[in-house]
């Protein structure tokens, strides 16, 4: 029977905003990482993906719930668990060797021996020759190599990756991946079991044993996609695509048809709900993609990104913005226009901005509820705090931020409002393309 490494059952964590505002991030949350797999994590930014590998290394305690580590319960950092972060969080000042050597001074190794284990941790992540170097002196890669290396060097019983390879260009990304599934298969690693947190989809299956899809706002497992190919693994087999195109699907399924909404129509939306971080030229090109090539308003997500070359936290967006303005419809992992879509691709400049403010007033509140405030404001204008801090109530306040950014832009495209980026002010515009009750004017 294979055995469990950690285990997180109920698993619930909230943070406090600058104005004292309780924020759920995880609710109820159910996960056991066990011995001899790699499991994925997927999930947009934001839903609680790094805060859960957080709770996991015992660097945060939950609220509620429970953490086990090989069955007892854990209360602070595991001497099993290593993490590798995105950023690669060198000290600059230190040299490869000393960088790697860091975790186990910590651990009071006396320093003959931790020469020893981070030279060998060195060599295993093909760095040799390298000790002397300082990370101003590698590359981008070789950054994360060391921070590989830094974590292997503890010789972990389990490895969390938090986007280890999502800060470097495409080719080096996947090198350092290959590299590290081929250390994994042949055993040279001492590592029982991996989390790799990604937003890359065709790297979670090439990779992992499990596929989980996380969800948001608060962050909790709601699918999962075990996976018996063996590995290496073809990207362009069959088999892969196949795995890759069921992915998608789970990614995209909150915006597939459900009770009480027809297909075609716009996901209904609450007044804080985080918005599509997505902008109106890549919606619109995306849109445009749809018409020509072939597709006849219709491709599935998977030849889109390659098509679009877009990566995925990109593309997935993009896709879910246009099924909220009822400009696409997104089920199944395939996007195809609606009707409103042909009509919006196929007019004017004026008419997309008509069509364009229509919906937003139409399917996205917080637009809504800032063109109704400035028209119930005197001067037509208003300071864009308010609309902050209601955000601020059920986001985290950079997500808050981004949603806010993602509206007034919106808005600005569609004619609902403007912005002055000096005074930071909201108002209505020039001219009010649009009639009060959100339809174009003659």
């Amino acid at each position: 029977m294979t055995q469990q490494i950690v285990e997180l059952q109920g698993v619930g964590k909230s943070f406090r905003s600058a104005d004292g505002t309780a924020r759920t991030v995880l609710d109820g949350v159910d996960f056991h990482l066990a011995e001899g797999e790699i499991v994925a994590l997927l999930g947009q930014s934001g839903s609680g993906k790094s805060t859960l590998l957080r709770i996991m290394a015992g660097l945060i305690a939950v609220d509620g719930g429970s953490v086990r580590y090989r069955g007892q319960p854990l209360y602070g950092p595991a001497r099993g668990i290593a993490m590798v972060f995105q950023s690669f969080a060198l000290f600059p000042w230190l040299t490869v060797q000393q960088n790697v050597e860091l975790g186990l001074e910590a651990r009071g190794v006396e320093r003959k021996e931790r020469a020893k284990r981070a030279g060998a941790a060195i060599d295993l992540i093909g760095l040799a020759g390298f000790e002397g170097a300082l990370p101003r002196e590698l590359s981008g890669g070789m950054r994360q190599r060391v921070g590989i290396a830094r974590a292997l060097v503890v010789e972990p019983e389990v490895l969390l990756m938090d986007e280890a390879f999502s800060a470097l260009d495409v080719l080096t990304g996947e090198r350092l991946r290959d590299d590290i599934l081929q250390l994994w298969d042949d055993g040279a690693m001492p590592t029982k079991a991996m989390l790799v947190v990604s937003h890359n989809i065709e790297e979670a299956v090439l990779m992992a044993d499990r596929v989980l899809i996380f969800a948001s706002n608060p962050g909790r497992v709601r699918a999962e996609l075990p996976i018996t190919l063996p590995r290496p693994r073809d990207v362009d087999s069959l088999e892969v695509r196949a795995l890759i195109d069921e992915v998608y699907k789970l990614m995209t399924v909150g915006e597939a048809p459900t009770a009480g909404r027809s297909r075609g129509q716009p996901a209904h939306m609450h007044l804080s709900d985080r918005l599509p971080d997505a902008d109106v030229d890549r919606m619109e090109a995306l849109l445009e993609l749809l018409v020509d090539d072939g597709h006849d308003g219709r491709a599935d997500l998977p030849q889109l990104a390659e098509e679009a070359e877009l990566a995925d936290h990109e593309l997935l967006p993009l896709a879910k913005a246009l099924a909220l303005l009822g400009f696409a419809d997104l089920a199944d992992a395939d996007l195809h226009l609606t009707v409103l879509g042909r009509r919006y691709v196929e007019g004017t400049h004026t008419l997309r901005q008509q069509l364009f403010g229509q919906q937003l007033l139409a399917h996205v509140p917080l637009a809504a509820h800032i063109r109704h405030s400035l028209e119930q404001a005197p001067s037509g204008e208003l300071r864009e705090e308010p609309f902050l801090q209601l955000l601020r109530e059920s986001l985290d306040a950079a997500v808050a931020e981004r949603v806010l950014r993602t509206a007034i832009e919106w808005g600005r495209y569609g004619e609902v409002f403007e912005y002055d980026f000096h005074t930071r002010l909201i108002h209505l515009p020039v001219g009010d393309a649009l009639a009060s009750d959100g339809t174009p004017n003659s």
